[in-house]
């Protein structure tokens, strides 16, 4: 009996520190970007590392020079690209805007209709993610003592490969 009790407790502990040199990581916080030598500019600094704030913890929306407005303007030209019935459904863009209101790691995530994970064509996408790392009206988080970073994000609405909402 005490041999099996032995053996039952030696089992355990193997399996526990199996566990621990498997673990997977996970981010501090659900949606935390975490930078990516292969696609992220390595220049692009964020100012308080593992404490990237919300866009909404502000208390506002948008926060952008020229509002809402500005940034349609500059998705103007997109309006008036050519049909592609594959291309219906939500672009987000996702990324940071640091302490300096500078712009990266940004990332790209598409879905239909459905709400179920969709690809776009590479033409419709790159253009909207050349657009969005232009813009450069980025409002500073925090108040004049205490910058901050925070994460932003722009979903466009895309019927027949035309773009015809931006939201937030």
């Amino acid at each position: 009996m005490r041999k099996i009790f032995t053996g039952l407790i030696l089992l355990a502990y193997c399996s526990c520190s199996q566990d621990r040199n498997n673990t997977v990581k996970y981010p501090l916080h659900v949606g935390d970007i975490a930078f990516d030598k292969e696609v992220d500019d390595p220049n692009f600094k964020i100012c308080t590392p593992n404490k990237v704030f919300q866009y909404f913890n502000f208390g506002k929306s948008l926060q952008y020079h020229g509002e809402k407005s500005e940034i349609i303007q500059s998705f103007g030209k997109l309006s008036e690209t050519k049909e592609n019935e594959e291309d219906t459904g939500f672009i987000t863009i996702r990324f940071i805007v640091n302490c300096e209101g500078k712009t990266g790691w940004f990332r790209v995530q598409g879905m239909g209709m459905d709400y179920l994970e969709k690809k776009f064509s590479s033409d419709l996408v790159d253009s909207l993610l050349i657009i969005t790392k232009e813009l450069d009206g980025w409002v500073i988080g925090g108040d004049t003592t205490n910058k901050v970073d925070y994460y932003q994000y722009l979903t466009f609405k895309i019927e027949n490969g035309r773009l015809v909402e931006i939201m937030p």
